[in-house]
């Protein structure tokens, strides 16, 4: 019989070796392989995510508003106390390695028949430990502490992405600002040149349709004035709610002042595991699925626990004495599943179904990753191209209006080609303010692409 025992014991520790296995990153072609499009320079190993967010977004009003949003973002804070939900389950996973002990006293007091009362009392207490022979809580406490860096991952990736949002909101108003003293100089411009048309019109030089077409012209630009004041104050109302604010004004600077690197640097594409907050969130997940399986494997070993409990009692005497009679008892139970085996074979299916589901998007944030990181240099690529080409367009076009306004006033040209060339100066003008835009969300992209800021003080 001790053999047989032995035997089994000796079998079932043999079996569960692949229990208490450690997670490993596995081999992904994609984290080998270069993520971006072109290939990466030993000199480029540095990486613009290396830079604070102080060091990259140099406005002081922008640093300001993103402090703020650090200390009072409503759902930056609820990150952090999810952080601290997974430490408490971390700390339970690690205490069910101890026995449980707790107090046990009771009594009783009965008569029969108006007899005499009897009083029994016990005091004691009980304690019961589970031995983890087959890794139950081993992998328990291994996957509460991968869910813990999955909420601190998590964590990360709201404050990088709030950094970004403040960011991107901050010079979304620097860049309607400017389009809106563009339009307002433009309106200025159409009402003297509307009060122009008028003298030459009494003078016999221009006729009414002229000055209608020129006060049309006058009214569409004062609706887009209109229209970009609306969406400024719909701005700030998004940033105010960011900051965990009231609506009001966001005091700022100005576009022509911001300053960012001439030349960015993306390092070496295995960096972004490291530092992009959603791939180490992916990967604590898959280290989660994980550990699952192997508790879904544990799940078919027996699960073994010591109990005992230790006291006095007084038995049935009218009179308590004190002490009483000592109470001992221990318990050693070993609890096999048998019938429940077609259940735990389904959990262990489902949990290797969710490991590998685990271990796609993991793959699949790489791949994620990689598209981000190239879209945001391309955007930053682009529009410095297009701000070269904007000034450009922009020089030659105001060289236009200002002859054919002199051609229409010596009755050389119409009033048509002075239109036109107001209408396409007024569009070059917004572009570039939009294409600066574009170039400083480019550096933004890039730099949230990269899981810059992931690691900000607060």
């Amino acid at each position: 019989m001790r053999k047989l025992l032995f035997t089994t014991a000796t079998v079932c520790l043999l079996g569960s070796c692949g229990i208490y296995n450690r997670y490993e990153r596995p081999e992904l072609s994609v984290a080998a392989d270069s993520l971006y499009r072109t290939e990466v320079k030993a000199d480029t190993a540095s990486s613009v995510a290396d830079l604070s967010w102080k060091e990259l977004f140099t406005d002081p009003y922008l640093q300001a508003l993103i402090q703020q949003a650090l200390e009072m973002n409503t759902d930056l804070r609820i990150a952090y106390l999810k952080v601290k939900e997974m430490q408490a389950q971390l700390v339970s996973a690690k205490l069910a390695y101890l026995p449980s002990v707790q107090l046990d006293p009771q009594g009783t007091l009965s008569s029969l028949d108006g007899s005499k009362a009897s009083k029994t009392y016990e005091v004691g207490a009980s304690a019961s430990w589970e031995i983890d022979i087959f890794g139950k809580l081993t992998n328990a406490k291994r996957s509460a502490r991968a869910a813990l860096e999955e909420s601190d991952a998590y964590r990360q990736a709201v404050q990088t992405q709030l950094i970004a949002t403040v960011a991107d909101s901050y010079y979304t108003l620097l860049m309607l600002d400017e389009q809106e003293r563009i339009t307002s100089e433009t309106v200025a411009s159409w009402k003297d040149y509307v009060h122009s048309l008028y003298v030459l019109m009494q003078a016999g030089e221009a006729d009414r349709a002229t000055v209608s077409q020129a006060e049309a012209s006058r009214a569409s630009a004062e609706a887009s004035l209109l229209s970009l004041q609306q969406q400024i104050a719909e701005t700030e109302n998004s940033l105010s709610s960011v900051l965990g604010e009231v609506s009001h004004r966001i005091q700022r600077g100005n576009l022509s002042n911001q300053r960012f690197p001439q030349r960015l640097s993306t390092g070496v594409p295995l960096e972004l595991l490291s530092r992009r907050p959603d791939i180490r969130q992916a990967e604590a997940a898959l280290k989660q699925a994980f550990y699952a399986t192997n508790q879904a494997r544990a799940a078919f070993y027996p699960s073994i626990t010591l109990s005992g409990s230790a006291g006095w009692t007084n038995n049935g005497e009218a009179v308590v004495t004190n002490p009483g009679s000592w109470l001992l008892q221990a318990i050693g139970s070993l609890v096999q599943p048998i019938f429940n085996r077609g259940q735990n074979i389904a959990n262990l299916k489902t949990a290797k179904a969710q490991q590998e589901e685990a271990l796609l998007t993991f793959r699949q944030s790489l791949l994620d990753a990689g598209k981000e990181v190239n879209n945001a240099l391309i955007q930053w690529q682009t529009a410095r191209e297009r701000i070269r080409l904007d000034e450009e367009q922009v020089k030659h076009l105001q060289t236009t209006v200002h002859d054919t306004e002199l051609l229409m006033e010596y009755g050389t040209t119409n009033y048509l080609q002075v239109l036109t060339a107001r209408q396409s100066l007024l569009s070059a003008r917004l572009d570039c303010a939009s294409d600066c835009y574009q170039e400083i969300q480019g550096v933004i992209n890039l730099y949230h692409a990269l899981g810059g800021g992931a690691e900000a003080d607060l």
